[in-house]
């Protein structure tokens, strides 16, 4: 765990009025609501970051309860410690993103993996499948690739991830070219049919045991910018400029984001509707379809659309990074008997 550095020789101990804040306690409790298999549990180890990541030194900051951090508003850092936390926890070498594409948090996108380990598990009296004869398939890949990476990482996962731009297949393959071992697991494809998401992208006779998707949040450019706006101003960034026009020409906020995995039409919840629809008419070929749901008021239309299609199970997993509340929505179309064939290690 990363400390606050001593004092130097001869320096003065800091007054009552310059000594660092303390943690609040809620937050110290907020830390601790990851995953319990989860890597990034706590405090960064900016130690043990820094002698495998040097280059992460230029991006660090002191925060106002004198800790060691990263400034999150600048995407070139998160990129930075995006970098050495997958080379630290998960053997990921020399992991890098072009500036504008969506770089996520790496502890959230670990949660959803382990919440979907879980979910094997459950099939499996408790034991989570390992290995390649699981094959997961991540709709949305992006040039990130993040979701593969640590699957594969945790668990031995065989991963094929999808995404419709081809430009960011091609970034995330020139990460898998860098890591021979994850290259070998992670297959990427491209999506013809942009209106499509299941549709022409399996092969013939081929089955999943589950499938994962972090759906476009908003509904149009206008309002991707509105909220990258509002980010902007709960990070203390905030400007003058009022105008979606002037919005747009904003650089992208920390985590970025081309286009398509912003926005598309009707949003994070017609995209999911999209993919509900689909789903049943791949009833047979993946035992767990499921995607994150950013908005809790999009959960009950969309538990009533799978009531609609005639999926038998329907799961709401619950996760939480710091303040923030997520989840993710999963349904089955399969008896478990039929599931656990699809995830037979």
């Amino acid at each position: 765990m990363s400390k606050t550095p001593p004092h130097p020789p001869g320096a003065r101990p800091a007054s009552r009025h310059s000594r660092p804040k303390p943690r609040p306690k809620a937050r110290a409790r907020a830390a601790q609501a990851l995953h319990p298999r989860n890597r990034h549990q706590g405090h960064y180890d900016f130690d043990a970051l820094l002698a495998l990541t040097p280059a992460l030194q230029q991006h660090i900051i002191t925060t106002p309860y004198g800790e060691r951090s990263i400034d999150f508003s600048q995407p070139s850092s998160v990129r930075a410690l995006n970098a050495a936390l997958l080379r630290l926890h998960y053997g990921v070498q020399n992991w890098d993103l072009p500036q504008g594409y969506l770089c996520p948090p790496v502890p959230g996108r670990a949660d959803y993996v382990h919440g979907l380990a879980d979910l094997l598990a459950e099939d499996h009296q408790g034991v989570i499948p390992r290995g390649a004869g699981v094959r997961a398939l991540d709709i949305g890949v992006g040039a990130n690739c993040i979701y593969p990476l640590i699957a594969h990482a945790e668990y031995g996962w065989q991963m094929v991830g999808t995404d419709i731009d081809p430009k960011a297949l091609t970034i995330a393959q020139s990460i898998l070219d860098h890591n021979t071992g994850f290259a070998q697991a992670i297959e990427l494809r491209v999506q013809q049919e942009r209106t499509r998401i299941f549709e022409g992208l399996l092969k013939s006779g081929e089955r999943f045991a589950l499938s994962l998707c972090n759906p476009p949040f908003h509904a149009s450019a206008q309002e991707a910018a509105r909220g990258s706006t509002e980010k902007w101003r709960k990070l203390g960034k905030s400007n003058t400029a009022t105008s979606s026009k002037t919005a747009l020409r904003r650089p992208p906020l920390n985590f970025g984001g081309q286009s398509n995995e912003l926005w598309c039409p009707g949003g994070e919840a017609g995209f999911i509707r999209r993919m509900i629809e689909e789903s049943a008419g791949m009833a047979e070929r993946i035992g767990w379809f499921s995607s994150l749901v950013a908005k809790s008021e999009h959960l009950a239309p969309l538990r009533q659309r799978l009531s609609l299609v005639g999926a038998l199970e329907v799961r709401e997993m619950r996760m939480a990074q710091g303040s923030k509340q997520s989840r993710f929505l999963a349904w089955s179309f399969l008896d478990p008997q039929k599931r656990v064939a699809l995830s037979a290690p």
